[in-house]
């Protein structure tokens, strides 16, 4: 399976707060997280991986270039973007046909429920299976209204009253996802969630994938939190 991976994000909020590295170079238990992701979507038969980081983290670039020369099978696209769709517009064409998941740069997960859900994927016969959770600790979520076969009905901004789980940032889709993100851009458009909200409304079919808990590491104390989360995984789980 392809994988990809958006870090093209300015990571302003922890460059704020006295974190001077580039986001996809935030460690996580001494791990960057951008390797973290690559170890883990090798661990999940990874046959190729896209990222794409912006034209201002030279740090990141380097770092993610020596990933190339160690043998990881990345392709690296640098351009700073105006938004994540945006990002994902930029490197869509290297997926190809077919199947392929995408997180963004800090999404922090268990690994173990991470290899359920690309089983699930992988035997998957609809056009999106997205990452969910009913943790929340977002500034601004993305709810989704589910069926009770947890297909998604509709995204929104707002909670809705007996709808608890949000947008992961975790995105199984497939090459059917392309023209509905090719007709975002031309519209001017802009946001993930607003391409999310597209492939409902194009009539894809999407559907939900519960995991217990999703983090992102927007904030310095995102950080511990996040570390905090993945050792009190059991070692069985990760």
């Amino acid at each position: 399976m392809k994988y990809a991976i958006l870090a093209a994000g300015e990571g302003s909020r922890l460059q704020q707060e006295g974190i001077h590295k580039s986001k996809p170079l935030v460690e996580i238990n001494g791990e960057p997280m951008i390797k973290r992701l690559v170890h883990i979507f090798m661990d999940n038969s990874a046959e190729e991986i896209v990222i794409i980081t912006n034209n201002e983290t030279a740090d990141s670039q380097q770092y993610i270039r020596q990933l190339i020369k160690e043998g990881f099978p990345i392709k690296l696209i640098v351009k700073t973007t105006p938004s994540s769709m945006h990002s994902f517009y930029e490197l869509h064409t290297l997926l190809g046909k077919g199947k392929f998941c995408m997180t963004t740069v800090d999404t922090i997960f268990n690994e173990a429920e991470f290899h359920e859900y690309i089983n699930a994927f992988a035997s998957y016969d609809g056009d999106a299976l997205m990452g969910v959770t009913d943790y929340i600790d977002d500034e601004k979520p993305l709810y989704t209204v589910l069926d009770s076969d947890l297909n998604i009905t509709s995204f929104n901004d707002t909670p809705i009253d007996g709808h608890n789980y949000v947008s992961g940032g975790i995105y199984g889709l497939t090459d059917k996802s392309f023209p509905i993100l090719r007709e975002c851009i031309q519209t001017g458009q802009s946001r993930m969630r607003n391409f999310q909200r597209q492939l409902v409304n194009k009539g894809l079919y999407v559907k939900a994938y519960p995991f217990t808990k999703i983090l992102d590491v927007d904030h310095a104390t995102d950080i511990l939190k996040a570390e905090d989360f993945i050792n009190s995984i059991p070692a069985t789980q990760q």
